[in-house]
């Protein structure tokens, strides 16, 4: 039986960081609990009723696995962690470095094969979250080809019981498809197999992830596990634009967490290091919390802040925003937009976006036509810059569409520029009539940097909409794995978004990739927001919504409202309230709608502008009593957002079709509080009582929105 011992223990704010050591192994592993649980730590059992079998086994807090090297107890094709790669690593040193309110701490491991890994912990004073990942080092004097690398690897789950905790574990994750983003979906852990052998022998794996170059397809790059029965909660967030992976894993008492690159099995990756090289991992948002799903997900989310805070200056009030695509469909047209312009000019609308479409030729079609980027004449007769410039003249910050990754079909280029593309297996990658320029070749840099970066400036635009609408697949031709080929591909699309960012330091930046497929923490740091979902106008579009504030800031949550003429005034106001749950985003019919109508969209606008500062910085808790079936919902659902200073709210709620709930009860922090302001005006308040507002939906496709304050 391994004897267990504490490295190091570290108080993170309300966590605590145990690096624990195995003897005799000398296997290092990472243990994180919530500090308000320090003295709950339940001593766990040595052995099972068998004298000779361990109750438990270390679990290296780094796993990566060389070419080469030795599997057992069944894992190949399973999982690619605890390689013989690890056995003969040995703690050589750990640092612990403070500056300027954060804390690094830095575990040196060593092999006398001739490599190394360090594994970095970083904690901000504040965050309520860590920042992993690992370095790879090759101290020889020949080549090492990593197979997989884990960013983080969280084991000891649960110390909270002495044995192998049955019943009381259930893992959390995320899926997402095109236009249902974010589906919550939570398993027992004896569910998917994740329950330990008689033995102890044989492991048990549930490794799930995305291959490609759209991130969020399948899942999001998040998991959770909880001890229901101690009320704890363990998650990571992967900050990665490509193929990830994420490993429950299991072979005792004990569950691990582990994730990073897709490995070899599932991303067809490996990468060699150099002798004197070293290569580090993607990095990962990790927590613990004594509490529930939204409280975990509040805290992994907000380590995105930061880097929102550093959108241009336009976007500080998160203003409303106007899209034409649900007006023109892939038509866009100068006078069109000139109308749109008049009818918003005044009314607090900041961007008015031009959309997919306005480079086709006179018989394209907008999904085929990207590569040459130049306006048709027939619908922008002065150029783009004549248009830019009358929305300007409106108040307006014009914006405009570009699917800069790619070259379709009807271009020239998807013939001529062959060599500038992505290959695989000496063929060019093709998909929906589309191929990928090679951002890893300079050609392509200074190509896109005339037509995308020049014609931003040249026309006067002050807003990019970056749309991606196909997946690269397993990776590409031009490093040791297709694996490879793809993350150094995509190493270059970002590198592209900071050229942007730093020759156009005012440019406000869209993320879309068909709606949401880029909804990760990577891509969302280069953005000011993203599109939320490519469900324009479906009824599902609150439960979508709601279901981002867990996974990405609602700051940064672009939300279709598409208004039409023949919108009853009840339809209008569920529309609108949905795209307060982040920013709203108009379209439709807007130059036909009537005066009524039209004075619903500008007191929405009012009310959107005054709780815009609960959106940018706050924690979210949702209530959802619906069915399982998304287009055929049934139900209700209320979003609370309250405030980072927790002296104000937003309460967003809607009803789907019957049968509803009698009543959604939505507990607030202390007292005091009362309706500030509603959307619409016309709907009654629900009444705060006994420390809960309480939501009675009286009707089928109904939403409004509350701002309390206190």
């Amino acid at each position: 039986m391994p004897e267990l011992s504490t490295l190091a223990r570290f108080h993170l704010g309300d966590m605590i960081a145990e690096y624990l050591i195995a003897h005799p192994s000398d296997t290092l592993s990472l243990r994180m609990i919530p500090a308000s649980l320090e003295g709950q730590l339940v001593p766990h059992r040595e052995r099972l009723d068998h004298p000779n079998i361990p109750a438990w086994y270390p679990e290296s807090l780094v796993q990566f696995k060389l070419l080469g090297d030795a599997t057992d107890e069944y894992t190949q094709g399973l999982t690619l962690r605890n390689s013989a790669s690890l056995a003969s690593l040995r703690l050589t040193e750990q640092q612990v470095k403070d500056s300027n309110g954060e804390t690094e701490i830095i575990t040196h491991l060593a092999s006398p094969r001739g490599y190394a890994a360090e594994h970095h912990l970083l904690w901000r004073e504040g965050d309520r979250a860590v920042t992993m990942f690992t370095v790879f080092k090759n101290l020889s004097d020949r080549p090492f080809t990593l197979e997989m690398l884990s960013s983080f690897s969280l084991s000891g789950i649960t110390p909270f019981a002495a044995d192998d905790a049955p019943g009381r574990l259930f893992l959390h994750r995320f899926r997402s498809y095109w236009s249902a983003e974010g589906r919550h979906e939570c398993r027992l852990a004896e569910d998917l197999g994740l329950e330990p052998s008689w033995a102890h022998h044989g492991v048990r794996v549930e490794r799930f992830g995305q291959v490609g170059s759209m991130p969020v397809r399948g899942y999001f790059p998040w998991a959770g596990v909880e001890d229901r029965a101690a009320g704890v909660m363990w998650g990571a967030h992967l900050a990665i634009p490509g193929s990830w992976q994420m490993e429950f894993f299991r072979r005792d008492d004990f569950l691990s967490l582990s994730g990073g690159l897709a490995d070899r099995e599932l991303g067809h990756w490996m990468k060699t290091v150099a002798p004197g090289e070293h290569f580090q991992s993607p990095p990962a948002y990790v927590s613990t919390v004594q509490g529930d799903l939204d409280d975990l997900c509040a805290r992994l989310v907000n380590m995105q802040l930061p880097a929102a805070e550093t959108a241009p200056a336009s976007e500080h009030d998160l203003p409303v925003l106007c899209n034409e695509w649900c007006t023109s469909w892939g038509n866009p047209r100068h006078a069109d937009l000139v109308a749109m312009a008049d009818r918003l000019q005044g009314t607090g609308v900041r961007y008015l976006v031009i959309d997919a479409g306005w480079y086709k030729g006179d018989t394209g079609v907008w999904h085929l036509g990207q590569g040459d980027w130049v306006a048709n004449p027939n619908l922008f007769p002065d150029g783009l810059a004549a248009t830019a410039r009358a929305i300007r003249e409106r108040g307006l910050i014009p914006g405009i569409w570009f699917e800069m990754e790619v070259v379709g079909e009807q271009s020239p280029r998807f013939e001529s520029d062959l060599p500038h593309f992505l290959h695989r297996d000496g063929y060019p990658i093709t998909a929906t009539g589309r191929r990928f320029w090679d951002f890893r070749d300079p050609w392509v840099i200074d190509y896109l940097s005339q037509k995308v970066i020049g014609q931003l400036r040249e026309n006067g635009f002050g807003y990019i909409k970056v749309d991606y609408n196909e997946t690269i697949g397993l990776g590409c031709d031009g490093a040791e794995s297709a694996g490879e080929g793809l993350r150094q591909h995509l190493e270059g699309v970002q590198g592209f978004f900071r050229k942007m960012r730093a020759e156009l330091p005012d440019l406000v930046i869209e993320n879309c990739a068909s709606g949401g497929h880029r909804l990760e923490p990577s891509f969302m740091a280069l953005s000011s927001m993203a599109s939320f979902s490519d469900a324009h106008e479906t009824r599902d579009i609150p439960v979508i919504a709601a279901n981002l504030h867990r996974l990405i800031l609602p700051r940064q949550s672009q939300i279709w409202a598409v208004l039409h003429a023949a919108d009853s005034m009840q339809r209008l106001s569920y529309l609108l309230t949905g795209g307060m749950l982040g920013r709203l985003c108009l379209s439709g019919e807007l130059t036909s709608l009537d005066a009524g109508q039209w004075a619903l969209v500008q007191e929405a606008i009012r009310f959107y502008q005054r709780v815009a500062p609960v959106l940018a910085r706050g924690t979210s808790r949702l209530f959802q009593h619906i069915n399982p079936s998304w287009q055929h919902l049934e139900g209700a659902q209320a979003v609370l957002r309250l405030a980072e200073d927790a002296n104000s709210a937003l309460v967003v709620t809607h009803s789907f079709g019957a049968p509803l709930p009698a009543e959604i009860s939505i507990p607030l922090p202390g007292q005091g509080w009362q309706v500030a302001a509603s959307f619409p005006s016309t709907l009654p308040a629900p009444e705060i009582e006994d420390g809960a507002l309480h939501f009675i939906p009286s009707c089928e496709w109904e939403g409004r929105a509350l701002y309390l304050t206190r």
